[in-house]
Formats: C-alpha cells, sequence, structure tokens
C-alpha cells in the first residue's frame, strides 16, 4: 500500500473526525508542562527564587519537554496512514504495512504507565501541598496555581491514549 505523500498526514481510511480531533488533543496535553518546564530553566519565576538549577539539570529539563511532545505526538498515528503504513525512511520496514498489533501494544502499554505515573504525581503533589512540604519551592499562590494548570492537563494524557487505542483496534481489525 502506497501513500502519497500530501495525504500521509491525512486522516487513515475509517478514522472518525472525533478521533481524529481527539489525537491532536492528546498530542497537546503535554504542551503546558513542556512549556513551565522552559519558564523554570529560563530563570523565570514559576518557583522559589533561591533555586538555581546546575547546567546538567537545565539540559535534562529542556530534554524531557522534547521527549515528552514527541512521545504525544505519536498518538497521531493512531488517526492517521503513517500509523497504518510505515514511513519509506525507515530502514527496513517502510513502506510496509503496519500490524495492528505492533501499534495497540505499544500505545495499550503507554496508556497505562502513563495513567499510573501522573495519577501518581498528582497524589504527591496534593499531599506536599496539604502537608506544606512543598510550600518552600512554590512560597506564591500564583506560582503554584500556574504549575497545577500546567501539570494537571497530563491525568487526561493516559486516558485518552487509551480511547484512541481502543478507537485504532477496532478499526483496524475490520480492514
Amino acid at each position: 500500500m502506497t501513500i502519497a505523500p500530501e495525504k500521509f498526514h491525512a486522516p487513515a481510511t475509517g478514522a472518525r473526525r472525533g478521533t481524529h480531533r481527539l489525537a491532536h488533543v492528546v498530542a497537546l496535553l503535554t504542551l503546558p508542562s513542556g512549556l513551565w518546564r522552559i519558564a523554570l530553566v529560563a530563570g523565570l519565576p514559576v518557583v522559589s527564587a533561591a533555586i538555581v538549577l546546575p547546567l546538567g539539570e537545565r539540559i535534562y529539563i529542556v530534554s524531557l519537554s522534547l521527549v515528552s511532545e514527541a512521545v504525544a505526538l505519536l498518538a497521531l498515528g493512531l488517526v492517521q496512514h503513517w500509523g497504518e503504513v510505515a514511513p519509506r525512511w525507515l530502514p527496513i520496514i517502510g513502506g510496509r504495512p503496519v500490524h495492528r498489533l505492533a501499534a495497540t501494544i505499544p500505545a495499550a502499554l503507554g496508556s497505562a504507565a502513563l495513567t499510573g505515573i501522573w495519577t501518581f504525581a498528582a497524589i504527591g503533589l496534593a499531599n506536599g501541598f496539604a502537608n506544606g512540604t512543598l510550600y518552600e519551592f512554590f512560597p506564591t499562590d500564583a506560582q503554584r496555581t500556574i504549575l497545577v494548570l500546567c501539570y494537571a492537563p497530563l491525568l487526561a494524557w493516559g486516558p485518552l491514549l487509551g480511547v484512541l487505542t481502543v478507537a485504532y483496534f477496532r478499526r483496524r481489525r475490520t480492514s
């Protein structure tokens, strides 16, 4: 199956419009937290002024933001043609159909892992604010509010990826 390059990022055959939109939402869920981390590295007052990050930590934080967004963008493969036919530039498998389980299994495992990670992180953050241990790092209401607003979307990442994974599996089962 060959797909013209201009149609490669178009919705896959049979992918519903709502599912396609949902994949774009999932791809954007990591953006607020990534921007928060970039602000942290840039020295904006998103945390206590007493915190100074060494160069290695700054590189790690920026890399984490970039990798998180790249991983989130993979959700688009569940609704676009490149999730059905491997891009030609990939060695060995380029241009070949993607077996539905080759996408479904990693997406399902990722969905479960993301749900667990961000649920655990949210509980830890809530406990840290409840017992006062995080006020040293986030002394102002504005800092705490911005942190929560930037990281709250990550709670939806795993479950919404799960919805996309089930839709992909069902759609590909019938093709």
